[in-house]
């Protein structure tokens, strides 16, 4: 790869181009297994799991989904939030050279229903609480079993034995069917012993379903040399994590791709201990970091705020604490701050999609921290900014355009839908659909979804520069622009917002703040204060969730 602008801020150690392992993340765990078999490799609320006690999980599981029919290329649904089966039905999927659907357990039939369809999957791995769900829906698709896994099968004593008692809203008894299979019954009846490990590179390793923020779900196709060449990737970005040593808290669902890769992949590659969390939230964040001493916290925007907003936060010891890493949504130049002020750690800002595997540029570890940006490309990484009415004209630093991208971690395709798929990938390059630009030291600069772009009285809006904009009032926890039907401007601007606990705003100090911080067209003509805002499982704001609300408005009036 020849020079690139954003090689110069790459921290010391981080090479611009990488020779690859061609070794699958499924074989990587086998070498953890070998180098570190008595490591933590899952803490689950206190139970540890070793990686040779995984190593014989996946095992295991691997056998039995073998005896159940399963064989290389088969697709097999895993549907569960961040518990140790989850990662031991991945990994045991990869063993046999099958490819592992990621579902969201908090999906609804209908959204269920399509994604099984859709993937072709013949075994849905899930929740005891989910069963019934599935089964309503089993007769629309080519599901041939259900493995049902209790939420507490791995939870230590006495937390395991009290479950039913004290979580009885997530406790559900299955009784084993033909059609019901109960998972540590199907493991505990299984031998630990090696399983030939049948990935292969090329070959297709995971099935991941793009967020239906855009319109209809599409699944991606991401092969193992995709995986491997993404975590490699974000290995390579941090020369001083130890492998072996580090311990990462996974607030990221393994259903995602953020999760997938930067908890799930990049951990196990690097016998590294992952603290699972089923539902993160501040209160149980600020648990692990006083029991556990994680070296690396992972998180949302809105788990940063809430645990800033935390007195018991504050009084912790951060000396264990390496740093931070954000994703999903823009992080507030106050969070960072604030976040630095007190635990002296830095925050590390990414990008990326599901159709990257999904990482594409973080902030340079230990590097200049530039709030409102989201870093420099990873190495191997190439990244245009081109002009939007064409796709062609390469655009100078500081001007906008759509971002395309090109690297080994670039999708295979979206499954079953080459129109779909030629419309993104061209050349080699995916046309991103986002709209951004870089600095003079390439760090990068999303401005918006292009699909998500206002145009009003013929000016181009990009809601997210609006959010950014309101994000910083001191009184505003958290804002989403949208554009609305406007007879007269086509679309004029709207903005919703969360206003921070124990504060007061009003419509018209919002109004009179824009004024001194936007051009006139760009300042919201409505104005909606609301208690919460339509996330995502990642604590992504659903801005189309918003824009769709509006339009169902105008259409009833």
């Amino acid at each position: 790869m020849n020079e690139k602008s954003w090689h110069k801020s790459y921290a010391p150690g981080v090479p611009p181009v990488l020779a690859y392992d061609r070794t699958t993340v499924s074989q990587a765990l086998s070498r953890s297994v070998k180098d570190f078999p008595n490591h933590s490799a899952l803490n689950y609320m206190g139970r540890t799991i070793t990686y040779k006690e995984l190593d014989a999980m996946v095992n295991a599981f691997a056998r039995a989904l073998t005896d159940m029919g399963i064989r290389a290329g088969d697709k097999v649904a895993v549907c569960l939030p961040n518990i140790p089966q989850a990662i031991i039905a991945n990994y045991a999927i990869f063993r046999i050279g099958a490819v592992t659907v990621l579902c969201n357990p908090l999906y609804t039939e209908r959204e269920l229903a399509y994604q099984l369809n859709d993937s072709d999957s013949r075994i849905i791995v899930t929740l005891t609480l989910l069963v019934p769900r599935i089964e309503k829906i089993q007769s629309q698709t080519k599901i041939e079993k259900i493995v049902a896994c209790h939420i507490h099968s791995y939870l230590p004593f006495p937390k395991k034995q009290l479950f039913p008692f004290v979580k009885k809203a997530m406790y559900r008894k299955i009784t084993q069917t033909d059609n019901v299979k109960i998972f540590k019954d199907l493991i505990s009846g299984m031998p630990g012993t090696p399983v030939e490990d049948q990935s292969k590179w090329e070959e297709t390793g995971a099935l991941l379903y793009t967020g239906g923020t855009t319109g209809v779900s599409k699944g991606v196709m991401l092969t193992h040399a995709n995986l491997s060449s993404n975590v490699q990737q974000f290995i390579a970005w941090f020369p001083d994590f130890k492998k072996g040593e580090e311990s990462l808290v996974g607030n990221f669902p393994v259903f995602h791709s953020a999760g997938f890769t930067a908890i799930q992949n990049f951990s196990l590659w690097q016998a590294f201990e992952i603290i699972l969390v089923p539902r993160p939230e501040p209160a149980i964040n600020i648990e692990i970091l006083k029991k556990y001493k994680p070296t690396f916290l992972p998180g949302v925007p809105t788990i940063f705020v809430g645990l800033l907003a935390e007195p018991e936060f504050r009084k912790l010891d951060f000396s264990s604490i390496k740093g931070f890493f954000s994703g999903a949504a823009p992080l507030a130049a106050d969070t960072i701050r604030d976040l630095k002020e007190l635990t002296g750690a830095d925050m590390c800002e990414v990008y990326g999609s599901t159709e990257n595997s999904p990482i594409v540029s973080v902030t340079p570890w230990g590097g200049k921290i530039k709030p409102g940006t989201v870093g420099c490309p990873v190495p191997d990484t190439d990244v245009k900014i081109v002009d939007i009415e064409t796709g062609e004209k390469e655009m100078p630093a500081g001007e906008t355009g759509e971002i395309i991208i090109k690297g080994p971690q670039i999708m295979k395709g979206y499954y079953k839908k080459p129109e779909e798929t030629a419309k993104v990938l061209k050349d080699g390059w995916f046309y991103s659909g986002d709209i951004g630009r870089f600095d003079e030291d390439g760090y990068l600069t999303i401005v918006d979804r292009k699909k998500d772009m206002i145009i009003a009285g013929g000016y181009n809006i990009y809601p997210v520069e609006l959010d950014n904009v309101l994000f910083d009032h001191p009184k505003i926890l958290e804002a989403c622009t949208i554009g609305i039907p406007d007879e007269y401007r086509g679309e004029t601007v709207k903005a919703f917002i969360v206003i921070k606990k124990g504060e007061q705003l009003t419509e018209e100090e919002v109004i009179v703040y824009c004024k001194k911080n936007l051009a006139a067209y760009k300042i919201p003509k409505k104005i909606e204060f609301v208690d919460e805002l339509p996330k995502s499982a990642v604590g992504k704001i659903l801005r189309r969730e918003l824009r769709d609300r509006e339009i169902s408005k105008t259409v009833i009036k």
